[in-house]
């Protein structure tokens, strides 16, 4: 595993271990649907921030052979993972907090239910930033994943923060439409997480600036005349390129296969592409 991957791992398990404590504290002893709403979701961060640092582990480990083309595949499971969690827990505060509407519980909130909202926007907002980077340096979609997971949190706890406030200030029912709000937002991370992450599996083939600018590369090769058959797809977070270039047909085999090796080597400078299978086409 990359350093820079194993150290965000680290920092989403500890961050988001942290944050349940303090939410769970101050959602029981204040009784709120929203805060206890806010730890349930902190708490499938920390089953999420489990599930990321395994996968992405098993993913950095090396062809063998069984897995010829390496184990890329096990990130995009822990979003499909992170995106299961999510819907289960959406589901079951939804069912809490309609239960909060027929049968309302006494809630009682004070300056520490208060702040608890406000430090956990402040430390997902740090957090978001820092894993987007990371995510990016490290080419993973887990940690990617992860990025908008933070952000969304952000807007969870924004949530809570008005349920609360609403019970604070006289209209206790804002408490529980809260909760559901926060449900509703946590089943549509999970969506978005899990389609990403599916297509990843599929072997969705990369977007089009990609696949231009792998064409280009390959064309700028010396001895390169032009190409006319490019596919691409994922292998897990990384790319596999299968092109054909064209060749001058009078070149000697060793010659079109430098060629060949040269324009392999290229591609596999973008930090998106593992593999490149080339197949020359003489002219």
């Amino acid at each position: 595993m990359k350093p820079i991957a194993l150290k965000a791992s680290l920092v989403n398990i500890l961050g988001n271990t942290a944050l349940f404590i303090i939410k769970i504290s101050a959602g029981l002893l204040s009784g709120s649907i929203a805060l206890l709403s806010d730890a349930m979701n902190s708490l499938n961060d920390i089953a999420a921030s489990f599930a990321t640092f395994y996968c992405m582990k098993v993913s950095a480990k090396s062809a063998d052979e069984e897995h010829p083309f390496g184990h890329a595949r096990a990130e995009p499971i822990a979003g499909i993972v992170i995106a299961i969690l999510a819907g289960i827990l959406g589901f079951e505060i939804i069912r809490e907090s309609i239960g909060r509407f027929i049968q309302p519980r006494e809630t009682t909130i004070g300056a520490f239910a208060l702040s608890v909202p406000v430090i956990t926007i402040l430390v997902k907002t740090v957090m978001a930033r820092y894993f987007k980077r990371a995510g990016e340096e490290a080419n993973s979609p887990a940690l990617a994943a992860t990025a908008v997971d933070s952000m969304m949190d952000v807007i969870v706890s924004g949530a809570a923060l008005v349920g609360i406030l609403g019970v604070k200030l006289g209209y206790p029912t804002l408490d529980p439409i809260a909760g559901i709000v926060i449900s509703l937002w946590i089943i549509f991370t999970g969506y978005k997480i899990g389609t990403e992450n599916i297509d990843y599996l599929m072997g969705r083939a990369p977007d089009k600036e990609m696949i231009k600018r792998i064409k280009e590369l390959a064309e700028q090769s010396d001895g390169v005349v032009g190409s006319n058959t490019l596919r691409a797809h994922y292998v897990g977070n990384f790319i596999h390129v299968e092109i054909h270039i064209e060749v001058d047909g009078n070149l000697s085999t060793d010659a079109s296969h430098t060629i060949c090796e040269n324009v392999r080597k290229t591609l596999i400078t973008i930090p998106q592409v593992d593999e490149a299978f080339i197949h020359i086409d003489p002219v």
